[in-house]
């Protein structure tokens, strides 16, 4: 019940044109351990709003790699940052603070359009990771 009603709630906020806001937490401590994004997946549509709130100090959030025609974003240390998922495809993104603990996301907008092209640029960010190095995949894993 609780999935049919998302989806008709999803189906009239696509046709009439309202977007969703999400927001993901910048955390010391959450679900997949220490400095983490929660969610750390999202699967958003287009035009919705992502919300990056720092709920403790110290985060900040930069996009690694976005579709082609996204507009990139990177916030301040300690900084809520607001951007609008407006392409088709995955979005990047991590905390260049805290990269050498994985701390990354991925959220997923329609089609995974350019997954390869994320896929490389994760690749590039494994070497830079001194802890969780199976975060990138276990999030990368959930977009379909």
């Amino acid at each position: 019940m609780k999935s049919l009603l998302l989806t008709a709630a999803l189906t009239l906020a696509a046709n009439t044109g309202f977007a969703a806001t999400h927001t993901i937490k910048m955390l010391n401590n959450g679900k997949d351990g220490i400095m983490v994004f929660e969610p750390a997946y999202l699967k958003a549509a287009k035009g919705d709003t992502i919300k990056f709130v720092p709920t403790d100090a110290a985060h900040d959030v930069t996009s690694v790699s976005i579709p082609k025609g996204a507009k990139s974003w990177k916030g301040a240390i300690g900084k809520e940052v607001t951007t609008k998922v407006t392409e088709e495809g995955v979005y990047l993104y991590e905390c260049t603070s805290h990269l050498p603990m994985a701390m990354i996301g991925v959220i997923q907008v329609g089609k995974p359009t350019n997954l390869d092209e994320v896929k490389k640029a994760g690749q590039a960010l494994l070497p830079k990771f001194a802890m969780n190095k199976e975060r990138l995949d276990k999030y990368l894993s959930q977009v379909k």
